[in-house]
Parts: C-alpha cells; sequence; structure tokens
C-alpha cells in the first residue's frame, strides 16, 4: 500500500464512513456456483454517501501485462492525502471479455477491501435481524416504495427476495435508490 506523507485526516474521514455504511448487499447471481455476491454497483452504492458525507472519493485504473489485469485504487480525501493499492488478476483467456472480466471483478474486490465494506450476509443479516431502524429506510420511504410495487402489481415476495429482506419495512436506506431505480425500470419509467 502507497500513501500520501500523511493520512490523518483521511482517517479519520474514513473512520466516520465505515461507522456509515451498512453494507453492499448480495445482489447479483453467480449461477455457476449457485449463489449470490456482491457486485461492483453494490459496493459503490454502499460507499458512495459515507463517502460524500466526509469529502472522500476514489479513483480505478486498470493496466494489463502479462496476462494479468493490474487494477490500482486510489482512496482520496478533500484535503489532498491519499491512500492506494494494486490488485493484480489473472486473466482466464487473451482477449476482450476475459480482459473485461477481470477488470471488473478486480475493481470490485479492491474498492470492497479498501473501504471496508461488507458484504450483507442474507441469510445470517435476516438470522440476527442486524437492520436496526437507523439503517432501514424510513416510513415514508416505505410507503412510497410500497405504493409503487401495487401501483405496478410487482410481486412482494420477488421484490423482498431480490434485496434479501422480509418485508419492504426492512429495506437498508443505502439501498432505497436502487430500488426505486428497479421498480421505474419496471414500470418503464413511469
Amino acid at each position: 500500500m502507497n500513501t500520501s506523507d500523511n493520512i490523518n485526516e483521511l482517517a479519520a474521514a474514513l473512520c466516520k464512513a465505515q461507522g456509515q455504511m451498512v453494507g453492499a448487499a448480495k445482489a447479483a447471481d453467480n449461477p455457476f456456483f449457485k449463489s449470490r455476491y456482491s457486485d461492483l454497483a453494490s459496493v459503490m452504492e454502499a460507499i458512495r454517501k459515507p463517502f460524500a458525507d466526509n469529502g472522500l472519493s476514489f479513483i480505478q485504473a486498470p493496466a494489463f501485462a502479462d496476462g494479468r489485469v493490474a487494477i490500482t485504487t486510489r482512496i482520496m480525501h478533500s484535503s489532498g492525502q491519499w491512500i492506494e493499492s494494486t490488485l493484480d488478476v489473472p486473466v482466464a483467456k487473451n482477449d476482450a471479455q476475459a480482459v473485461g472480466s477481470a477488470i471488473s471483478y478486480g475493481k470490485r474486490y479492491a474498492l470492497q477491501s479498501m473501504a471496508g465494506v461488507p458484504s450483507i450476509d442474507d441469510d445470517g443479516e435476516a438470522a440476527v435481524n442486524r437492520h436496526t431502524p437507523a439503517t432501514v429506510v424510513t416510513a415514508q420511504q416505505a410507503a412510497i416504495l410500497k405504493g409503487t410495487i401495487e401501483k405496478l402489481d410487482v410481486d412482494v415476495a420477488k421484490f423482498c427476495s431480490a434485496f434479501a429482506i422480509s418485508s419492504v419495512d426492512q429495506l437498508p436506506a443505502a439501498q432505497f435508490g436502487r430500488a426505486s431505480a428497479m421498480l421505474a425500470k419496471k414500470g418503464g419509467g413511469k
């Protein structure tokens, strides 16, 4: 890992941001292993607001050499302080599809690791009921979602399954935007 000369302000901001993060939802399916995982969009959604609220941002740059993709991830603070690390990912085949896949894979794991974002364990989180009122949607947001679900005649069980929750009221606050966008897409942007 490389850092700027000082990281005291960045460390304090990252600490605050991590305290605000609720984790990345396992929103993508891996049909090969019949499992779910936190995709890059879920990781980015988990950090977007906590990073912005604390003067943090990130960039990721890929490079390719010797059958490997190198993803350099830099987390920056508004003070100019930064930390960065590079993750090397082997590429299965020497074609654009494999390189693109390795880039996406590397970006997801590098960002999730550096930002300190946990994946929400669907079964484990449900079993311990870890979603507290501070981390779930507000009553007003839940009402908006429920009204949209009813209006579009969306299967509530399928909606809840997509977010690994047992009711709309348990939707993590960080997933409200994604849920709204998913419903808008279902309704054709209505």
